[in-house]
């Protein structure tokens, strides 16, 4: 049997999504200016488990538009988010002022083959990402919040506002499916 063929890539998304970190977002109404460091941990963790509703739906391999990520490409997306900001946040606590590589989205949505991918096995992944992420928050002390790294475009976190700015996409990815 032939593996499907790749979908359609969605647009690159090439837009500096940092100004989350001052407004709320229009398009899932979040505001990640008014999450503290220390709640961080307890959305990852609240945005992980809803993905498992996700991805038993009947559904989740579909694309509702051409355009646009299916319910599992969604899914593996955020996993793949928790995965990298777990290493973002690590090397912030144990390295100073970090730069962290660039991490190209769409090419890993197409290297991974999202689209092939089990969604049962996305959501024990996703789950165990989620954790690791949620539990390097959760070792922030209060004197780490601060400590600093910067992202490969120049945009300079804490580790306050890398745990804002991570969140945020947890929530929106969890709005854009419905979850």
């Amino acid at each position: 049997m032939a593996r499907p063929t790749a979908p359609t890539p969605p647009p690159p998304d090439d837009k500096d999504w940092t100004w989350v970190l001052r407004e709320p977002c229009p398009e899932c109404g979040f505001d990640a200016a008014h999450v503290a460091g220390t709640q961080v941990p307890d959305v990852v963790r609240d945005s992980a488990a809803r993905w498992a509703a996700v991805l038993a739906r009947p559904d989740a391999r579909l694309r509702p538009e051409p355009h646009v990520w299916s319910p599992l490409e969604y899914a593996c997306h955020v996993r793949d988010v928790c995965r990298v900001f777990a290493e973002r946040v690590h090397l912030m606590l144990t390295t100073d002022d970090p730069r962290f590589a660039n991490w190209d989205q769409d090419a890993t949505a197409l290297a991974e083959r999202y689209w092939e991918q089990d969604p049962a096995v996305v959501s024990a992944e996703l789950t165990g990402a989620a954790e690791l992420a949620a539990a390097r928050f959760d070792e922030v002390t209060e004197e780490e919040w601060d400590r600093t790294g910067l992202r490969s475009n120049g945009s300079a976190f804490t580790v306050e506002t890398l745990g804002q700015y991570f969140v945020h996409d947890l929530v929106h990815h969890g709005h854009d499916v419905g979850a």
